[in-house]
């Protein structure tokens, strides 16, 4: 199935794989056209004001009540906030790629969870998962009713085959995957890694522009959502649940992803972050990387966020008499990078694609000694970033790692020693 797509962020858009499924004029007619069944997916309450109220109509082969009750299954090593596994430590921490799984994995099983904050009860906070995996989906498919899901492939393509169709996502892509929405995941290829940040709080969002104007960073034409595609297959599927943090599953006797057409402004979407478009210095110092945001999920306090999600993509550094690399800092918020290829301009050796690195609040950060050297001493001439995509979620709550998270072979030793051999200023 070649998938195929609807441009625009935040549109409603209407759409159907059957000439004449949606009906004219009315949501939920007496009886929908081929006797399919009309459902609202609500993303908002009834009552959230209309500018944030999310909600799509789907007209479907059966209704999705139509499935056995819910068991309990393992969790693996996936968690959900508040993780109180261990005090989390101040210390500035950072993983190497974990290795691809050799035994069958699939996307659900493949999960592993790294870091978390918040509480998913009280819808905030996120959790931020590294999925490993070498097979398809076969015969269940699973929603979240914690949270949205941002995924970011950093190896091997995925096919989300959702309820409102499918997304192609491959390395350098996103997509948003919203609470509820049913999908199943299909690899191409022999194994697929990648990163998910889990979203307890309000929905992704474009960031506001400010005094940039009407025109920058991510624009709302460039995200794409699926045309509407249904599977007619009667074969037994596993309905698997992400529920107050536990996974459960559900038998059902057909595919649950049957939405023949549907209409609304709730639904899954993918983006290109080579469509960002970069906003960056042209005199001296350099902006701060919220001008990197490319979306947003905000929290009740104005400009401090539930979760931003900020990209460090290719870019031109023309900046004078300034130090380019990001500085020396100690901020509020808190930060979990990832790296999908290349080398991130502020560490040279040592943060490796599929990898990741934690700097929680005031925990001090910035450039390695040999990053710096060479920053403070180079030339000063136009310079293109070109080989990196480094990307970051920064929340306003503190990360706590998970006992896998300290426990990986993966978890780098030594870190600390990047910020050694520093001299002393010449007073």
């Amino acid at each position: 199935m070649t998938p195929k797509y609807l441009s625009g962020l935040g549109n409603s858009h209407a759409t159907e794989a059957v000439a004449g499924a949606l009906p004219e004029g009315r949501n939920a007619p007496q009886k929908a056209a081929f006797g399919l069944y009309a459902e609202q997916l609500s993303g908002s309450a009834f009552t959230a004001p209309r500018a944030a109220n999310l909600r799509s109509w789907q007209y479907r082969l059966r209704p999705s009540a139509q499935h056995g009750p819910f068991q309990r299954i393992d969790n693996g090593l996936l968690c959900t906030a508040p993780n109180r596994e261990q005090a989390p430590p101040p210390n500035r921490l950072r993983w190497n790629a974990l290795a691809l799984p050799e035994a069958p994995t699939d996307f659900v099983a493949g999960l592993h969870t790294i870091v978390t904050n918040g509480d998913a009860r009280l819808q905030l906070g996120v959790a931020v998962h590294v999925y490993c995996v070498n097979r398809s989906m076969v015969d269940r498919c699973f929603y979240n009713a914690d949270g949205d899901l941002l995924i970011v492939p950093q190896h091997g393509t995925l096919n989300l085959v959702t309820e409102f169709g499918v997304l192609a996502v491959a390395p350098g892509e996103i997509a948003v995957l919203p609470r509820g929405v049913k999908f199943r995941v299909e690899i191409s290829g022999q194994a697929a890694r990648g990163y998910v940040c889990e979203n307890y709080g309000a929905p992704f969002r474009l960031p506001e522009l400010g005094p940039i104007g009407a025109n920058g960073l991510a624009n709302a034409r460039d995200f794409l959502a699926p045309v509407a595609a249904f599977e007619k297959r009667e074969n037994k599927t596993q309905i698997v649940a992400k529920f107050m943090g536990n996974l459960w599953a559900a038998p059902c006797d057909h595919s649950p992803l049957n939405v023949v057409a549907w209409h609304g402004n709730y639904y899954p979407y993918k983006y290109d972050l080579a469509r960002f478009n970069v906003i960056n210095s042209v005199s001296f110092d350099h902006p701060d990387p919220s001008i990197f945001t490319v979306l947003t999920s905000p929290s009740d306090t104005s400009g401090v966020a539930n979760i931003d999600f900020v990209i460090f993509p290719p870019r031109w550094m023309v900046a004078e008499n300034t130090f380019r690399p990001p500085y020396f800092h100690r901020n509020i918020m808190n930060e979990y990078m990832g790296l999908i290829h290349g080398t991130y301009d502020a560490k040279s050796e040592g943060f490796e694609p599929g990898g990741g690195s934690l700097h929680n609040s005031m925990s001090a950060h910035g450039p390695d000694a040999a990053t710096y050297r060479k920053a403070s001493t180079e030339e000063l001439k136009p310079h293109y970033l070109a080989d990196t995509l480094a990307f970051m979620f920064e929340s306003r709550y503190v990360f706590e790692p998970t006992q896998f998270a300290l426990t990986t072979p993966a978890l780098q030793t030594g870190y600390d020693q990047v910020w050694q051999g520093f001299d002393n200023a010449k007073l």
